[in-house]
């Protein structure tokens, strides 16, 4: 048990080092050589546009399952559905916007981007690029990185929109709550320091989710099978990570008044 415990700790700071290391090298060709441009815009079109309809309804109906929910708790507790506006503002946009969308980003661009990336891998396409004197990181992890850190936020902002309508919905027609009173309640007690509690965490999440995905795909081995375990890893390793960080995220968002 504890042999095994150890190879685990050791394995674990072996790839934390490793992702480390290929952080660093994306900083440093970042200010070294220019933005493989072309590259960027595509993978920014690949994870962000293909990835809003998706992204939306999945907000669409979490937001109206949250106006459903809180206004029944609320009629039952003080017979009257309020602030149900609030409830589903301040729900979507500082948690389950940036979370949910941040989700549903890693199953769908995170594992396409591992396995693309763990394809040219076991291709020995990577290898090309060395002997061709591109560096891999430059060309291929740099332009996904910045898609990412693009795609997600506008993705999320899509996502708390959608959603606030879909409790917009469902207040108006199912709990009968005025549109103006779901409207206000937004607008009242919403300011600006909640929508940037969820652009910083969305920003955090791209990253995190980039990064894992990237390496994940560079250290694939063993052909079709390990492109699938690959993109496996990749995807509950970033689901993991943004729980793990949101509530870290939170703590210190918190503590510093945002």
């Amino acid at each position: 048990m504890f042999k095994q415990t150890g190879k685990f700790i050791l394995n674990f700071l072996d790839q934390l080092g490793q992702a480390a290391s290929m952080v660093y090298s994306c900083l440093f060709w970042l200010f070294k050589a220019p933005l493989e441009f072309t590259q960027t815009i595509q993978q920014t079109v690949k994870i962000g546009v293909d990835s809003i309809i998706v992204t939306t309804l999945t907000s669409l109906f979490t937001g109206m399952v949250l106006a459903l929910q809180a206004g029944t708790t609320m009629r039952s507790i003080l017979s009257e559905p309020l602030y149900i506006g609030t409830i589903v503002g301040f729900s979507l946009i500082r948690e389950l916007g940036p979370v949910l969308t941040s989700f549903v980003v890693a199953g769908r661009a995170g594992a396409a981007v591992t396995a693309e990336i763990g394809t040219m891998k076991v291709t020995e396409q990577i290898d090309a690029l060395y002997t061709l004197g591109t560096n891999p990181v430059r060309f291929l992890v740099i332009p996904r990185i910045i898609a990412f850190m693009i795609a997600i936020p506008i993705l999320s902002l899509c996502a708390n929109i959608s959603g606030m309508f879909g409790g917009f919905l469902v207040s108006v027609n199912a709990l009968s709550v005025s549109s103006d009173v779901y409207i206000k309640d937004i607008t009242t007690f919403l300011g600006m320091d909640d929508v940037m509690h969820g652009f910083i965490k969305s920003l955090f999440f791209a990253f995190m989710i980039a990064v894992v995905c990237c390496y994940k795909g560079l250290n694939t081995r063993g052909g079709a099978e390990g492109v699938g375990k690959s993109t496996t890893s990749a995807v509950v390793t970033s689901m993991v990570l943004i729980l793990v960080m949101d509530y870290f995220l939170t703590a210190i968002l918190n503590a510093v008044g945002i």
